[in-house]
């Protein structure tokens, strides 16, 4: 480990949170440092206005400057704007006082590559969780890649027919499994190099897939249900894990639901990217693609130019859409 002279300040990148303490890689590290964060980042936050009301100040991959205590610890000094992030709304608080009142909860920041996960079978794929998956990634202008994994239960070879739904948009699928070993490889050359997250419902085998891409891991791996066919949570809290030079991952805990934060109603179709050439001929500037006379994307739906099934889980989301909480 670098010896670092007191009083002088290091750059780093947090790799996790665990309640007020917040752990570090310093730059050119393998070793996170544990760090606090002082009270006059929360005082600021605080007299911000026109903010989103987020429930994370500092989250993973957040790029901050920290300074070394006597007994090895640290103290965030400052925290780098973000390049990037991704958030989804929380849970609804206890004792809202209306119908959409929801906190922004940040995932994590400086992100490269998302990794969407979904499994062929053992949870059975749900495109329209996907597809939530998907706007939330474009929604922070994210290089977005789907993972359709555990393709060797797939004896109905329907892996192929839920990729093409994607790649034929213009998205990359990866077909994998650790059992034949189809995709690791591929993954991993994806992987190298980047800021990457592995993002999906509970037990689809992100860890799974990091364990075989990166052996010398050992990321604990949760079973499947007998009762309900879905995943448990075996990974707890997020976290991000240095690789390799330059090369981190974030492994999260599976995800039950997914509603992606502050998206209107009017300006949804835009993370549909396959929506564009359509939308654009649109009579209306904020046609919703619902019911509005003259849309070119219903037009397009019923000319089979977009997916039936891609349209359905935009209607899905449209109907779930609330206003978010804006000071």
């Amino acid at each position: 480990m670098l010896f670092y002279f007191k009083g002088g300040l290091i750059k780093g990148i947090v790799s996790r949170i665990e309640s007020k303490d917040y752990y570090v890689f310093p730059t050119g590290e393998d070793k996170p440092v544990r760090c606090s964060l002082p009270g006059k980042f929360k005082k600021e936050f605080q007299l911000k206005k026109d903010k989103l009301y987020r429930m994370d100040i500092v989250t993973l991959g957040d790029n901050v400057d920290f300074e070394f205590n006597e007994d090895g610890t640290g103290v965030i000094n400052k925290i780098e704007e973000r390049q990037n992030y991704i958030s989804r709304k929380a849970p609804k608080p206890k004792g809202s006082s209306y119908r959409g009142e929801r906190l922004e909860q940040i995932i994590a920041a400086n992100i490269d590559k998302l990794f969407i996960v979904g499994s062929t079978y053992k949870p059975d794929f749900n495109n329209k969780v996907i597809d939530r998956f998907i706007v939330a990634g474009e929604s922070s202008h994210l290089n977005n890649i789907v993972i359709i994994n555990k393709i060797d239960l797939d004896n109905e070879n329907l892996s192929e027919k839920w990729a093409s739904i994607y790649t034929e948009i213009g998205y990359k699928v990866i077909l994998s499994s650790k059992v034949s070993g189809d995709g690791i490889e591929e993954l991993k050359n994806e992987v190298i190099g980047n800021k990457n997250i592995f993002w999906g419902h509970s037990g689809v085998g992100k860890s799974s897939l990091l364990n075989s891409m990166f052996p010398g891991l050992n990321l604990e791996i949760g079973d499947i249900s007998s009762f309900t066919d879905k995943g448990t949570h075996k990974t707890v809290t997020s976290k991000m894990i240095k690789i390799a030079f330059n090369t981190y991952v974030i492994d999260t805990p599976g995800v039950r639901e997914i509603d992606p934060f502050g998206i209107r109603k009017e300006d949804l179709g835009y993370y549909f990217i396959e929506f564009k050439p359509f939308a654009e001929k649109c009579r209306f500037s904020s046609c919703t693609h619902y019911h509005e006379p003259g849309c070119k994307v219903v037009k397009a739906v019923e000319n089979n130019e977009i997916s039936e099934l891609r349209y359905d889980s935009y209607l899905r989301i449209l109907k779930t859409i609330e206003e978010d909480i804006i000071y």
